[in-house]
Parts: C-alpha cells; sequence; structure tokens
C-alpha cells in the first residue's frame, strides 16, 4: 500500500491547481512540479505494493519510508492551505466581502500564500533529493521473480498434503465421504467437474489428497493425476507435469524428451492417451480463470465418467461456468469440538491421552476461538505452544498475537499462505481489504456503511458507466469471492454485511500499521504517534477530548465496544481539522461544538445512536460532506444551513423508540424547514418532515434512490404523488401520516417508480392503491396501520418478486385468507391483529416461506389452517398471543401437533419479571 498515500497526494495537487483558486499565486509552480516527481515515483511504489514487505530490501524499505512520509507532508500542506482559505473570512458572500478580500484580508492571504509557498520549496528540494537518494544507496526496481519462492512453497505443500496420515487428521470424514459421491456417481458418464472451494489454510488440498488417495479411486478410475497450479503457472509445464503424473502411474506413456514439444504437440498426447480411459485428475491451487480453456482441449469427454477436482480459494472461480457439469463444494471450517481435539492433538503431543492442563484450558481454549475453526491456523498455533508450559507464556503470545504472525518463524507457513491471498487482489481491493480491520474483532460490517466510508476514503475508482456505489458494491464481492471476506447475503443474493476472519484481520492490521494505514488501539496496546492517518478507538476509559496524541489525522473512530464507569459523559475530540472521516457510532455524546463547520475537509460524519440533540449551524460549512448520519439521535430538527452542503449524498435521520413498538408513533421524523431540493446529489433522504410547498420540488432530487417522507397536510398528497412519479431511480420508499387518524390517498399516484423494490406505507388506507399491480420489482412491503376493511391479500398475492411482507395493524376483519400467489415469499410478518381469530393460506400457496411471525393477535386460537403444507417452514416466532394457542402446540401430546412437526423451530416468546424469555415449543 505504498503507493497509497502518494496517490492522496497527487489528487490533491491536482484538484488545488484546477480548482481557480486565485490566493495560490505563484505556489502553481511548486505544486506541478512536486506533482511530476511524484507520478514519477508512483510506479516504483506499485510494484512494491505487489511484493511482500519480507521481499524488500532495507534500502528499498527506508526508500519507501522517504517517499510516504514526504507525500504525507504534501498533503498536510495542501489541506492546511484549503483550511485557511475556507475559514469565513475568506468567503465571498457580497461585493463588500469582495472588497474587504482585497484590501482589508489582503496582506493575510499574503503571508498564507507566504508560509504554504516556502513550505513547498522545502517539500520540492526533499522530493528531487529522493531519486539522488536511490541512485546514490542503488536502491533498485523490484524485480519480477517475485513468484519463485511462492511456487516452490506452494508445491511443496501440496505435495505435502498426499502423505498426510489418517491419524494427523481431524474432522474430515464428512466431507471426504460427501466428495467421494460425488465422484464415484455412475449415473454422470460425461466429464464433468468437482470445485473445493475455501480460504488459505481451510484444507482444501488435504482434503482433495484425502480423496485422491482413496482405495475407492484407485479401483474406479483408470489414471490419476495432481497436478499443482498456483498463480504463477505456466500451460505447457502443467501438461508436462499432467503426462509425467499419468505415466509415473501407469507407465503406459512413452517419455521422450517433453522440453522440445510444442503445446499442441502436449495436448495430442494427451487427448490420445486420455481418449480411452476413465480419469481422474486433481488442479491443486485454482487461482486464474482461464486456466480451464488453456487446458480443456487435453481433456476429453470420452463418456466414461472421468472427473476433474480443482480447488481454488475463490469462490468466483469455484462456481464458474466450465462448459461441463460442475459441482461447488465449500469446505466446512472445523466445528468447535473438532478445532479443540485437533489442537489437544498437536499442542499436547507429549501429555498423556493429549489432554490439555487444566491450568491451560480457558487460555487455550480461546486461543484456539482465534482461528475460527482454520485448520492451518490451529496446527501452526498448537506447533508454537508445544514447548510452554506456563501459563503466562500462553497469554503474552495470545495477547500478541499481531506481532507473533509478522515476526515468529514458526507461525511463516500460516502467514505465507494468508499473504497469498493478499497478494493476488488487484490494487483498489488491497486498500479496502486492509481497511476493515479498522472494525473491531468478530464485528459485523454493514455493507452500506462500509462502501460510504470507501467512497469518504476516497478508495473506489471512477467506472464509466457506473456509480460509485456500484463499484464499490463490487469491490465487496470480489473480496468475499475470494475469500478475503466473509459476506453475509440477504435473500436476494445481495451483500448486507460483512465481516474478517480473526486471522486475516490479524494480517491486515500488522499490515496496516507498517504502511501507516491505520492504527488501532485497544487492551493489546497503547495509542502513539506514527503518522498513520487513520485511528480506532476500540477500548477506552477516558474521555475521548484527551485523544490528541497523533498529528495529521484523517480518520477516527470510536466503537463503545467496552466504555469504562468513569466514561458516562463523552465530547467530539478538537484539533483534528483536517478530519475526512468521523464515525462515532452509539458512542454516548451529547453535542458537537459550535466551530465544527471547520472540519471542512469531512466526507462522512456517523453520529448513528448517539445523545445529540441539536446540530450546530456552523454544520453547513461542511462543504465536503457526503454521508450525515443522524439515525437513533434525538435530532428534531435540521437547522436551515443543512442546504449548503451541495455534496451530501446520503442523509439519514431517523429515530425508532423500542418502547412505543405497539403505537402509530414508533417512528418518528427529522424537520427540515428550508429547500432540501438545493442538495442535488441526494440519494438518500430517510426520513424528514418538510413544508408544504417544498413537497411538490422534490420531483427535482432525481439521484434518490431512498426517500422517507412524512407528510404534512392532506393538501400536500397530490403534489407528492406527482413528485413521486418523476423519480424513477427510486428503489425504496417510506410514507407516513401525519397521525394515526389521517389518511394516506395515495390515489393521486398514476404510477409507482418502476425500480421500486421496498414500499412501507405507514397511516390508515380506504382502499389499496391501484398501482400495486404495477409493483412487479417489489421484494419487500410494509404496510402499517391501514386498518383495511377489506382483506389486502387478494391485492398483493400476485406481486411475482415479493420475498418479505409485513402487515401491522392492517386490516380490521376477522379472518386473513391467502387463497393463492405468493411464489417468492420467504418471510411473513402479522402484527397487532386484535380482531384477527383466523388465518387460512390454501394448499400450494406460499410454498417457499421460511419464517412465520404472529405478534400481538390475541384473538388468534390457534396456527394458520394450512400450516402443514408449508415444507419449506423453518421456524415460527410468537409473542403476545392467547394461551389457548400456546397450549394448543405445546408438548408431545398437544392435539394440533401433527400439523407442525416438520417445523424445526417454533419460538415463544414471553415477559418474566426478570424481562424477556423464550420457549422453543416445537
Amino acid at each position: 500500500m505504498a503507493a497509497l498515500p502518494v496517490d492522496y497526494a497527487i489528487s490533491k495537487i491536482v484538484s488545488l491547481v484546477e480548482s481557480e483558486v486565485s490566493l495560490l499565486g505563484g505556489i502553481s509552480e511548486e505544486l506541478q512540479e512536486i506533482k511530476l516527481e511524484l507520478v514519477s515515483m508512483k510506479s516504483f511504489l506499485q510494484d512494491a505494493d505487489q511484493t511482500t514487505m519480507q521481499a524488500r530490501s532495507e534500502g528499498e524499505k527506508a526508500w519507501i519510508d522517504n517517499v510516504r512520509d514526504v507525500a504525507f507532508d504534501v498533503e498536510d500542506v495542501i489541506d492546511e492551505l484549503m483550511y485557511q482559505l475556507d475559514r469565513p473570512q475568506f468567503q465571498h458572500y457580497s461585493k463588500l466581502a469582495n472588497f474587504l478580500q482585497n484590501t482589508i484580508l489582503f496582506p493575510k492571504t499574503l503571508w498564507l500564500r507566504h508560509c504554504a509557498g516556502t513550505k513547498l520549496k522545502k517539500l520540492s528540494n526533499r522530493v528531487r533529493a529522493i531519486p539522488e537518494r536511490q541512485r546514490r544507496y542503488g536502491v533498485k526496481h523490484i524485480e519480477g521473480n517475485k513468484f519463485c519462492t511462492e511456487k516452490s512453497s506452494s508445491r511443496i505443500h501440496s505435495e505435502l498434503s498426499l502423505f498426510v496420515s489418517n491419524e494427523e487428521l481431524v474432522g474430515i470424514d464428512d466431507q471426504r465421504n460427501v466428495l467421494l459421491e460425488m465422484l464415484m456417481d455412475r449415473e454422470v458418464l460425461q466429464l464433468s467437474s468437482i470445485s473445493v472451494v475455501g480460504m488459505g489454510g481451510s484444507g482444501k488440498t488435504t482434503l482433495a489428497a484425502q480423496a485422491f488417495n482413496s482405495l475407492t479411486v484407485k479401483q474406479n478410475f483408470d489414471c490419476c493425476a495432481w497436478v499443482c497450479v498456483s498463480r504463477s503457472y505456466a500451460v505447457d509445464d502443467l501438461l508436462k507435469n499432467m503426462i509425467k503424473e499419468l505415466n509415473q502411474g501407469t507407465g503406459c506413456l512413452m517419455l521422450i524428451d517433453l522440453s522440445s514439444l510444442s503445446y499442441r504437440q502436449l495436448v495430442e498426447m494427451l487427448v490420445n492417451f486420455l481418449k480411452p480411459l476413465r480419469y481422474f485428475i486433481v488442479l491443486d491451487d485454482v487461482w486464474n480463470v482461464n486456466l480451464w480453456s488453456e487446458i480443456r482441449l487435453a481433456l476429453p469427454d470420452n463418456k466414461r465418467g472421468s472427473r476433474i477436482l480443482l480447488t481454488t480459494r475463490r469462490e468466483d472461480i469455484g462456481s464458474f461456468s466450465f462448459g461441463v457439469k460442475n459441482h461447488v463444494h465449500h469446505i466446512q471450517l472445523l466445528r468447535k469440538y473438532e478445532a479443540w481435539a485437533l489442537f489437544c492433538l498437536k499442542a499436547f503431543s507429549n501429555y498423556a491421552n493429549n489432554v490439555c492442563p487444566l491450568e491451560l484450558e480457558s487460555i487455550a481454549k480461546d486461543m484456539v476461538g482465534k482461528c475460527q475453526g482454520l485448520p492451518l491456523a490451529i496446527v501452526a498455533l498448537a506447533g508454537l505452544m508445544t514447548t510452554k508450559t506456563l501459563e503466562i507464556e500462553w497469554r503474552k503470545i495470545y495477547s500478541s498475537l499481531c506481532w507473533e504472525l509478522s515476526n515468529n518463524p514458526v507461525l511463516e507457513r500460516l502467514k505465507s499462505v494468508l499473504m497469498l491471498s493478499f497478494n493476488d487482489l488487484p490494487y483498489p481491493l488491497k486498500r479496502c481489504f486492509l481497511y476493515c480491520c479498522i472494525f473491531p474483532e468478530d464485528c459485523l460490517i454493514r455493507r452500506k456503511r462500509l462502501i460510504r466510508l470507501w467512497m469518504a476514503e476516497g478508495f473506489v475508482e471512477e467506472v464509466r458507466g457506473l456509480t460509485l456505489e456500484e463499484v464499490a458494491e463490487s469491490y465487496l464481492m470480489e473480496l468475499g469471492y475470494r475469500g478475503m471476506l466473509e459476506v453475509v447475503k440477504n435473500p436476494s443474493g445481495r451483500a448486507k454485511a460483512c465481516k474478517m476472519h480473526d486471522l486475516m484481520r490479524e494480517l491486515a492490521r500488522s499490515i496496516s500499521e507498517k504502511e501507516k494505514l491505520c492504527v488501532i488501539y485497544d487492551s493489546q496496546g497503547m495509542l502513539v504517534e506514527n503518522r498513520s492517518r487513520r485511528v480506532s478507538i476500540q477500548t477506552y476509559d477516558r474521555e475521548i477530548e484527551s485523544w490528541r496524541c497523533i498529528s495529521g489525522l484523517r480518520s477516527f473512530f470510536v466503537f463503545p465496544t467496552k466504555i469504562g464507569s468513569s466514561s458516562s459523559v463523552f465530547s467530539v475530540p478538537s484539533g483534528f481539522r483536517l478530519l475526512r472521516v468521523l464515525d462515532m457510532e452509539y458512542v454516548p455524546i451529547y453535542n458537537l461544538p459550535s466551530d465544527f463547520g471547520n472540519l471542512f475537509n469531512l466526507r462522512y460524519l456517523n453520529l448513528k445512536g448517539t445523545k445529540i440533540q441539536r446540530l450546530p449551524k456552523s454544520i453547513g460549512r461542511l462543504h465536503n460532506l457526503q454521508t450525515l448520519n443522524l439515525y437513533q439521535t434525538r435530532v428534531k430538527k435540521l437547522p436551515s444551513e443543512i442546504t449548503n452542503l451541495r455534496n451530501l449524498r446520503y442523509l439519514i435521520s431517523c429515530y425508532y423508540d423500542p418502547e412505543l413498538i405497539d403505537s402509530f408513533h414508533y417512528a418518528s421524523c427529522t424537520e427540515i424547514t428550508s429547500d432540501i431540493t438545493k442538495l442535488q446529489k441526494l440519494q438518500v433522504l430517510h426520513f424528514v418532515k418538510v413544508n408544504g410547498p417544498v413537497i411538490g420540488y422534490l420531483r427535482n432530487l432525481t439521484q434518490l434512490t431512498c426517500m422517507g417522507i412524512a407528510k404534512t397536510r392532506e393538501v400536500d398528497e397530490t403534489a407528492l404523488c406527482s413528485s413521486i412519479e418523476k423519480l424513477n431511480q427510486l428503489c425504496h420508499l417510506l410514507i407516513m401520516a401525519s397521525s394515526e387518524d389521517d389518511i394516506l390517498h395515495m390515489e393521486a399516484l398514476s404510477s409507482a417508480p418502476p425500480y421500486l423494490r421496498r414500499l412501507n406505507l405507514i397511516g390508515k388506507l380506504e382502499k389499496i392503491p391501484h398501482w400495486f399491480q404495477s409493483l412487479y420489482n417489489l421484494k419487500a412491503l410494509y404496510l402499517s396501520w391501514s386498518r383495511l376493511p377489506e382483506d389486502p391479500v387478494t391485492y398483493i398475492q400476485s406481486l411475482p418478486n415479493l420475498q418479505r411482507l409485513t402487515l401491522v395493524n392492517a386490516y380490521t376483519g376477522k379472518c386473513l385468507h391467502f387463497p393463492q400467489g405468493f411464489v417468492t415469499l420467504k418471510s411473513l410478518i402479522l402484527h397487532n391483529f386484535p380482531s384477527l381469530n383466523e388465518i387460512i393460506i390454501d394448499k400450494g400457496v406460499m410454498q417457499g416461506i421460511q419464517n412465520l411471525w404472529l405478534f400481538k393477535c390475541m384473538a388468534l386460537q390457534t396456527l394458520p389452517h394450512g400450516v402443514e403444507y408449508l415444507t419449506n417452514l423453518q421456524q415460527i416466532s410468537l409473542k403476545n398471543v392467547s394461551q389457548v394457542l400456546i397450549e394448543s402446540i405445546r408438548g408431545e401430546d398437544s392435539w394440533d401437533r401433527p400439523r407442525f412437526q416438520h417445523i424445526s423451530k417454533i419460538n415463544h416468546y414471553y415477559q418474566s419479571p426478570s424481562g424477556w424469555k423464550c420457549d422453543n415449543l416445537s
């Protein structure tokens, strides 16, 4: 990541020079000269980023550090100058201000220009001296042979896996049997492939070796070959190795001098040999999806049940269509008891029966937990601990695992395996991956939060035809495909959140701190000055305002995972005026300082869940702000200056009161009194209350993808519907009535936005709007307090993509009938139906449903009629339902049990004197 600071510095210079700031004067020449020098250095640094830090010479390391420091200093000088120019006394608000600018303030601007020019001259001299120092001490570009050691190491590890005995393995039997069953499937005669997919160190090669060595395989295939591919393969060499392997197993190939054969001759030899045989070939450690097209012609489909098995870290390769029938087997990490058994086997081999000493059991289990079922990590750590007998030794290594991973030779194999995946990442993905270590261990990182942070940091490259959000989401999915992040998907297959494996996080943290990308303060270390641009506070026992030991900070995170008893009141730190990112989610701060607007560089401000009740007027000076997150704060009204934030893309300001969950006023919005339509870059506006006249102008916010509006008056409904019709990019729409008795007249909307995926209507409806029939892309529908006199199911059942339906006090009748449709529905939530005493689901309806919630339906006496037909239903959740219903399903002898025996989980939530509890009634 050595090139990252230089990228920033170059972009800053370009931005400043192109901004036509009249105050730059003569310093433009200095900026251009520095830019040219930095551009010439960038290619070297990008080469350096393609190597491991261990592969760099000491001279190269010093040279890279020197360039990085200069780039940091250039960025600081430019940002400081922009900060000074952005201050109120330098803003052009009127003719009088222009006059003051040219007369009274001229000496001040001259002084600023002089100071910046002086600093830039010194930096220019430093930059010019770097190439000279490079030549003087012989620092050269890193050569392109960096894969040689990696290739040799991969092959050795691959071949060693063929000789691992069964006694050394734990938790592999079930997976081996699954693999053998796919290999032995006699009904599939055409050539087919099996992809074993998993992160580095998960045991893919070991599993493949177990199948390869199986006596069953040897008896059922005429010939077998094991070929290690790795990242830096040559296709001719692969074919030659395949020929040697096949000849070794059969002795039937006439081995001539293979080095003299061309690619065509090698293919011809393999085809002629394999055509009459049932063959099995393992391609271990595949990194490139193009491999198959390069060797496909050498592997004939002879309709004899031949198999190709490949192992890969990349899910996109494993699931690729190779033109043959392909099975994907995702490797299963070890379960807790398996991981513990493997660790004891390796770490306590000198103890009777491999039993862990009682005094070490607690810390040993913590250490195994760090591995999260990754076999290579468990074996490596066990090997490290096998000579340690004292608890204090164990705790020391556990607390310094990040250092051990980087410096302990015993863990070199583990580190090299993890580093292979990192080194294979494209440059933009490397910095995005490293950035994730900012979040605490085991933290589930929301997709939207991460994407907005990447954008604020400048990590997302522009791609023609795509939005920055789409590019960033592709980064996230790619990191998931490569096994670098564990991506959690929603029912539609879109990324919802992600998390890092603990050891991947330790690796990322180690690299990030060395490359000065970020520094993490937790219970394992002290926060010290190291020129890092980002700091993540994850354990703190004092007020945040006391963190002032890092200069030049651009991003500041606080995660309230461990809050000391003395830390009940916090305040936003001051002095970090060049910040780009401030993330204080759920930190108990009450106020922002009045001069908060001085953070002119701020792109991302996350105050979600804080105690903030109002924003200072100075926030209107944050002209670069892209994200303002006020979710779950008590900010009831936004200052009129908010409309000055012309780069704002996301304005999130909704509050949900859990104590009012059964009330219409469960959700409350934030009022905006000024013309919000000035914010032309807005994509998310959720959840606000705007003035009557402004509602008609919402149509001008054509970039909106998400909008949540609380309407103020009935006379505004026509204007609101007219605006919605013009917002063609809308994917999520929420409309809330002003009170529970106010009627939502949504009939004025002639047609809904074409890409609408989520719709929330909160308020009384006289009938289901006619345009519901056109919601072809809708995936989630939420009707709350609709109190419809007519059963709404008939108007919803035919929606072709509906996956989640939530009805809250939506119907006043006694029976809900689902006669047909709901072909894609996965979740049904029925909440607060005081009169509902019967639910009927006809046979064949909602066959894909997996979850059913029944909350506050006291008149309901039984589970829905037809629940016995829902064969895919996995879970029913009950809360505030009648005791009669509960007794009808409680226990083996309950009269209604035969209808729901196929449902694995029925949870009953109830309140006790000690709080909410849950009974499993299934």
